[in-house]
This record gives C-alpha cells, sequence and structure tokens, in this order.
C-alpha cells in the first residue's frame, strides 16, 4: 500500500490522475524553515520529516512526504499568514522568474528510502495592484506556497514555466512513478545508494 504523508488536496489529485491506489495519513510535525539553507536541503528535510512521522506507524508500507516552497533571490515564499502577505509575494514576484522546488521523501518497507527534488523555474506577468487584487479575488491562496496556484486561473498570473508543471503544483508524480518502480524491480532498495539525483532544470 502507498501512503501520502499529505492532506495536500493537489497532491491527492495528482496522484489520482495518475491512477495510484493511495490512502492518505499524517502525523504532526515541526518544519523546518532556515533560509540559510539550499531550496534542495530545506524542502528535503521537511519531506523526511512528514514520511518519516508516518513511517514510524505503518513500517510495512511505502511511505511518501512532499514539501514544496518557491524561493526568488535565495529567499524561500511559503503559504502567506493573510492577504495582506499574499499581496506582498505576489508583488515580489510579478514580472520575475523564480524557482520552485518540491523534495520527496520515500520510506521503503523496512526502512530503505529513496529521496530526490525536483525543480522548476516559473516566470510571471508583470502585474499592477489592481491585477493583484484580480488574483486574490479569484483564487484561494493562504494554503499555497508563494501565494499561488499553478493549476488555478494561472493564465492571470503565469507568462511561462520552465520543467515540470506538477512540480510547480506541489508533486512530480511521473518522477515519483519511476522511483517507485525502481524500487519495486530492486526489491525495494535503490540501486545507488539512498539518493535518487535531483532533476536539474
Amino acid at each position: 500500500m502507498i501512503i501520502l504523508a499529505s492532506q495536500s488536496p493537489r497532491r491527492r489529485d495528482l496522484l489520482e490522475r495518475e491512477g495510484v491506489d493511495f490512502r492518505v495519513e499524517t502525523r504532526p510535525v515541526d518544519e523546518v524553515s532556515d533560509a540559510a539553507l539550499r531550496p534542495e536541503e530545506l524542502c528535503a528535510l521537511n519531506a523526511a520529516a512528514k514520511a518519516g512521522a508516518v513511517a514510524a506507524d505503518f513500517p510495512n508500507d511505502i511511505v511518501v512526504g512532499a514539501d514544496t516552497l518557491v524561493f526568488i533571490d535565495g529567499r524561500p515564499l511559503g503559504k502567506p499568514a493573510d492577504t495582506a502577505e499574499a499581496r506582498r509575494m505576489l508583488r515580489t514576484l510579478a514580472g520575475r522568474t523564480h524557482c520552485v522546488c518540491t523534495a520527496v521523501a520515500v520510506f521503503m518497507p523496512g526502512g530503505e528510502r529513496r529521496d530526490f527534488s525536483v525543480k522548476s523555474r516559473v516566470t510571471f506577468r508583470p502585474m499592477s495592484d489592481a491585477d493583484i487584487g484580480r488574483y486574490l479575488a479569484e483564487v484561494h491562496v493562504l494554503d499555497k506556497a508563494g501565494a499561488y496556484a499553478m493549476q488555478e486561473k494561472s493564465e492571470l498570473i503565469v507568462e511561462r514555466v520552465e520543467g515540470d508543471v506538477d512540480n510547480v503544483i506541489g508533486l512530480p508524480v511521473k518522477t515519483l512513478l519511476q522511483v517507485l518502480r525502481q524500487g519495486e524491480r530492486h526489491g525495494g532498495k535503490p540501486p545507488d545508494g539512498n539518493n535518487t539525483p535531483p532533476e536539474a532544470v
């Protein structure tokens, strides 16, 4: 059985789209928010914490944890606390290119792990305060890193995406499925250590 250690409806939708049989289990964890860490490191710590907390209770299942952050100028943008912070984030992103990093931690039965991260580059359209207000009126963003949703009204704010669009939504699901298939071929153990290399963009 595959367990998704995330309450994110976007991640559930992506797995369902690919026909994956899974269920959701989560446990409370303290997420790291150290801006001194590289995007991959910060996301990887949080993804592993989420998956590890669930895997401790389900050691015979495959547990998948993920963490997605938006980075610009080396600074992480998490979920906005309120609409005012969401406006500030969107002003920062407007007319510029930023990085979206998702790290995924896969705990295999028996304690083996397969970890990887994927990065995409997203360029926003130039936006006035009125444009930002219009977008915020259309999309609920307080539960979304960087205060935007790639899958909702993205035509209002996004000019182009370089890399995996699913990664921007919150889970590079095709890369995840490749990792799971590799695990099956190798009896649950990765062929080259515990980590799958990050996908470069």
